[in-house]
């Protein structure tokens, strides 16, 4: 048996492993190319989703509240990315100082609980919407969900804020420093309780919120597809039971892992000390946990495609308006297309003279013709509407 004096000498403290990066060889090409596709693809994913959200803030409601504060935190940590970019590039070194590394700490902790409390934010909102949509519709008003919405922003940041008060970056033994590593952690006393709590409050008690709120969601559904034939043949409730099932997978994949390990390890840290072979094991871990954990925020998107009606339209026109786009620059710029523009331009001059003609004897007659009323010219009135409806024609995409 260990006592307390001669625990310390045996405790394998960060400082004297050496062997916590040696998985840097293939970590500093699998993790920023992996973090460059979730920025590229979280940043495009979250700007198409403000753009739509943003034109339509007078029909706002609480639904379209909620999912615009998880873009805009997607949108907060995807600008973060490119320092972890860098970072994992030089192989776990960050040249950046310790004031970017507490930044980038703070926006990444920062959206992941907004994401999860927006998320949770959001079964409880559709829980409600269904569910109980008379008892508790007071929760749904725009003006409560602002307050919500502030309140979780203010919670979020209160906790993270506490990591200012801790150094994020760390230097090593061999000159290079680190940024948000568990090891620079480890001193912090009290530490496994800490985390162990975080990952309950932060993690746990959300998970169970979303599960209870989605499964009463899903019985409401089905019970309402049997009772109605019509919205069992139309086949709407099944599409909402999938889309909510995605949000559930989404979540548990992406949040699941990470927690876990965390979780895992605090609890053997509270038995015994691990080794060193052991805090290597649970850094690669982290590394790859955080990744997939990071993916969330370009996920969000594709659920809005499936969720929401109005992105889904939004983006497939944009994506129209663009093909449209490339295949008349293309048209344009080949020969065939230029000789086509040609024939088609002489058509129209052939077209315009041939109508001039008709016009001027038109007008001619007219003069001719005395006893004929000036309002009995339907037919100018007929090309006047055709050519207005013509004009609208163009104008569309």
């Amino acid at each position: 048996m260990v006592t307390t004096n001669d625990t310390s000498a045996l405790v394998p403290s960060s400082s004297n492993c050496t062997n916590l990066y040696d998985h840097s060889g293939w970590a500093r090409v699998f993790l920023p190319t992996v973090y460059f596709v979730i920025f590229v693809a979280g940043l495009l994913g979250n700007m198409l989703a403000l753009h739509v959200i943003w034109p339509n803030t007078k029909k706002i409601n609480s639904t379209t509240l909620y999912s615009a504060n998880l873009v805009v935190s997607d949108i907060l940590f995807s600008l973060t990315l490119p320092l972890r970019v860098l970072y994992y590039a030089l192989g776990f070194h960050w040249p950046l100082g310790e004031a970017l590394c507490k930044a980038s700490a703070l926006l990444f902790y920062l959206n992941v609980y907004a994401g999860v409390n927006f998320m949770t934010c959001l079964s409880v909102d559709r829980f409600v919407a269904v569910v109980l949509p008379l008892r508790f519709a007071c929760l749904r008003q725009v003006r409560t969900v602002r307050y919500v919405c502030a309140g979780v922003w203010a919670l979020v940041l209160a906790q993270t804020l506490t990591l200012l008060g801790m150094p994020m970056s760390h230097k090593e033994s061999d000159g290079w420093v680190t940024c948000m590593e568990y090891p620079s952690l480890e001193h912090v006393e009290g530490l496994p309780i800490i985390l162990i709590c975080a990952v309950l409050l932060g993690y746990g008690l959300p998970l169970v919120t979303i599960l209870a709120c989605y499964s009463a969601l899903c019985f409401k559904l089905r019970l309402l597809a049997r009772t109605n034939q019509l919205t069992e043949r139309s086949g709407r409730s099944r599409k909402a039971i999938g889309v909510i099932c995605c949000v559930i997978l989404v979540y548990v994949v992406c949040y699941s892992p990470y927690h876990i390990d965390l979780l895992q390890y605090m609890v053997r840290k509270l038995h015994y000390e691990p080794d060193c072979a052991e805090l290597h094991a649970f850094q690669i871990s982290l590394h790859i946990t955080v990744c997939l954990m990071n993916l969330n925020s370009c996920l969000d998107p594709f659920i809005y495609f499936f969720a929401c009606k109005g992105y889904k339209k939004k983006m497939l026109k944009l994506l129209r308006r663009q093909i449209s786009t490339s295949f008349s620059s293309v048209a344009r710029t080949s020969p065939e297309g230029s000789s086509r523009d040609v024939i088609g331009h002489d058509k129209i001059q052939m077209n315009s003279r041939a109508y001039q003609k008709v016009e001027q004897r038109g007008r001619n007659s007219q003069l001719l013709d005395s006893e004929q009323s000036p309002n009995s010219d339907s037919g100018f009135g007929t090309t006047g509407k055709v050519a207005h409806y013509a004009t609208k024609q163009n104008m569309l995409p």
